[in-house]
C-alpha cells in the first residue's frame, strides 16, 4: 500500500474516522486504533513479516526494561548487546546475508547464483529497527525511562505514516505523544493538508515523471548533453520522492496530532556536505552522529581518528542504504570529502558559488553510483557525462522518439516543473514565502489551487511508482 493510491485513500479515510469518532480522547481507544490500522497497512504487502516487527517490538520492550531496572553495569552492557544483536541479526539476515554470501562465494572465483537463499526484504525493516535500538541505547544511557504500556510501545514502533520509509523517530520525542490522549487541533490539520498537498505534488508530478525519462537513461549508453540530463533528472527524482514521502508522513501524523521530525531542508541548496547532510534525511545522518560516530569518539581523538570515525560512519550509512558495493562507494564518497572539506577548510571559502558548484558536483558524482546497477555501470556513467563526441540535441531528439512513453512534451514540461519546485523551495529558504504566505489569504488558496491541477494535469495517476526508500 503506496500513499499515492487509492487503496491507501479509503484506508485513510476509515483511519481517521475511527480515530476521532466521536472527538474521543481516550489514547486507549486511539492506540488500539493506531495499531491495528498500522499493522493492516504493514501486513498490506506481506501479512507474514508482521511476525518479525511484532517480535522486534517485544524484545526491545522487555529488555528495555530489564536494562533499566538493572544496576550492575556489566549485566546492562549484556542486556543491551542482546537486544543490538536480536535486531541488528534480523537487519543482518534479511537484507545482507545473501550480498556477503555472493562476496565470499565471487572471491574464491564460484558462481553463487544457485547458492543463495532465497530471502525476501521486509520493506522498512532499516528505519524500523533504528528505531527501536534508539529505545533500548537511550535506556541504556538513561536519557529514557521505559514505558510500562505495551499498546503505546507497538503503536510507537509501528505508526504507519513513518513506518516504512521514516522520518526515523526517537522514542524521546515520539512516543511521549502517544502516551497521552489526543485532541483533535484544527492548526495541526491545516498544515498536514499543506504537507500533504506538496508532498504529492513532488512525489506523483516530479519524481514519477522524472522517472519516465531517468530509467530509460540509465539503461541506454547515453553520452554528454543527454547523460547530464540523467543524472541531474534522477537527483531531482529521488528528492521529490523521498521528501515527498516525508512530507505526506508528517501530514499525516499531523492530522492525528503527532509531530514528527523535519526529514529535508533545502539540501540542493547546501553550501558545503557538511552543510548537505544537514539538511538531507536529517533523522538518519543525526541517528548515525548520536549513536555511531560520537560512540566511536567523534573528533574527540584528535585527527587521525576523527577521519577514521568520520569514514567509518559513512561507509555504514551507504551499506545501510542497500546491499550493493554501489551503496557503500557512494558512502565512501562523502566520507572521503567531508575529510577533504575539513582539511582544507573549505566552508571557509567566502566565494560562495564556487563552494556551491563543487558540492553539487560531488553530490551528482556520488548519485550516479547510488542509481548504477554496479559499480562498472557507474564508472561507465561517470565516462560518458564527458563524452561530447557525437552527442547534442540530435541524441536527445534520437532517444525521446525512440522512447513510447517520452515525449517533447513531456521533456520539456519535467524541467519547468522543476523550475517550479526550485521557485517554491528558494522562496521557502529565503523566508519570503512564510510572509506572503500566511499575510495573503488569496495567496494561500491560490497556492493550493495551482498545487491540485498541477497534480491532476501531470500527476502520474496509472502504474504509480513505489517510494524509492521502500527498498531500504
Amino acid at each position: 500500500m503506496i500513499f499515492n493510491s487509492l487503496i491507501f485513500i479509503a484506508f485513510f479515510i476509515i483511519t481517521f474516522s475511527l480515530y476521532w469518532l466521536p472527538l474521543t480522547k481516550n489514547k486507549i481507544h486511539q492506540n488500539i486504533v493506531l495499531l491495528v490500522s498500522s499493522y493492516f497497512f504493514y501486513g498490506w504487502w506481506d501479512w507474514r513479516f508482521l511476525f518479525l516487527i511484532a517480535i522486534s517490538s517485544l524484545v526491545d520492550f522487555y529488555l528495555g526494561d530489564k536494562i533499566y531496572k538493572e544496576n550492575n553495569l556489566k549485566r546492562r552492557k549484556l542486556l543491551l548487546a542482546l537486544s543490538l544483536c536480536i535486531n541488528l541479526g534480523f537487519l543482518f539476515f534479511f537484507k545482507y546475508f545473501n550480498f556477503f554470501l555472493d562476496s565470499f562465494y565471487a572471491s574464491f572465483g564460484i558462481e553463487s547464483k544457485n547458492n543463495l537463499l532465497n530471502i525476501i526484504l521486509p520493506v522498512g525493516i532499516s528505519f524500523y529497527t533504528f528505531q527501536t535500538l534508539s529505545y533500548s541505547i537511550d535506556i541504556y544511557r538513561k536519557e529514557l525511562k521505559p514505558t510500562k504500556n505495551l499498546l503505546t510501545f507497538l503503536s510507537f514502533v509501528s505508526f504507519f505514516p513513518q513506518l516504512v520509509a521514516g522520518p526515523i523517530e526517537r522514542a524521546k520525542k515520539l512516543l511521549p505523544q502517544i502516551a497521552v490522549p489526543r485532541s483533535f487541533s484544527y492548526a495541526n490539520a491545516v498544515l498536514g493538508s499543506r504537507y500533504i498537498l506538496l508532498g504529492f505534488f513532488k512525489k506523483m508530478v516530479i519524481a514519477d515523471s522524472a522517472a519516465i525519462i531517468v530509467n530509460p537513461i540509465f539503461e541506454s549508453d547515453a553520452t554528454g548533453l543527454l547523460s547530464i540530463a540523467g543524472v541531474l533528472l534522477f537527483a531531482i527524482q529521488i528528492y521529490g520522492d523521498f521528501s515527498g514521502y516525508s512530507d505526506i508522513a508528517i501530514g499525516t501524523a499531523k492530522l492525528f496530532n503527532i509531530n514528527l521530525m523535519t526529514n529535508f531542508n533545502h539540501p540542493y541548496f547546501a553550501l558545503s556536505l557538511r552543510d548537505f547532510w544537514q539538511r538531507w534525511h536529517i533523522s538518519l545522518s543525526t541517528w548515525f552522529r548520536d549513536y555511531l560516530y560520537i560512540p566511536l569518539g567523534g573528533s574527540r581523538l584528535g585527527k587521525i581518528f576523527s577521519i577514521r570515525n568520520l569514514l567509518i560512519t559513512f561507509l555504514i550509512s551507504g551499506l545501510w542504504h542497500g546491499a550493493n558495493w554501489t551503496f557503500v562507494v557512494w558512502g565512501l564518497i562523502h566520507g572521503l570529502f567531508l575529510v577533504i572539506e575539513k582539511e582544507t577548510r573549505f566552508v571557509n571559502l567566502k566565494f560562495k558559488p564556487i563552494r556551491y558548484i563543487v558540492t553539487m558536483f560531488v553530490v551528482l558524482i556520488s548519485w550516479v553510483f547510488f542509481r548504477a546497477e554496479n559499480i562498472n555501470n557507474a564508472i561507465a556513467y561517470i565516462k560518458n557525462l564527458f563524452n561530447f563526441d557525437g552527442s547534442g540535441l540530435d541524441q536527445i531528439n534520437h532517444f525521446i522518439r525512440s522512447n513510447k512513453d517520452i515525449t517533447h512534451f513531456g521533456f520539456l514540461s519535467i524541467f519547468i516543473l522543476i523550475f517550479i519546485l526550485i521557485t517554491i523551495e528558494f522562496s521557502i529558504e529565503k523566508r519570503h514565502f512564510f510572509k506572503t504566505f500566511n499575510g495573503h489569504k488569496w495567496v494561500r488558496y491560490s497556492s493550493y489551487i495551482i498545487l491540485f491541477l498541477l497534480i491532476a494535469l501531470f500527476g502520474k495517476f496509472r502504474n504509480q511508482q513505489e517510494f524509492i526508500y521502500f527498498q531500504f
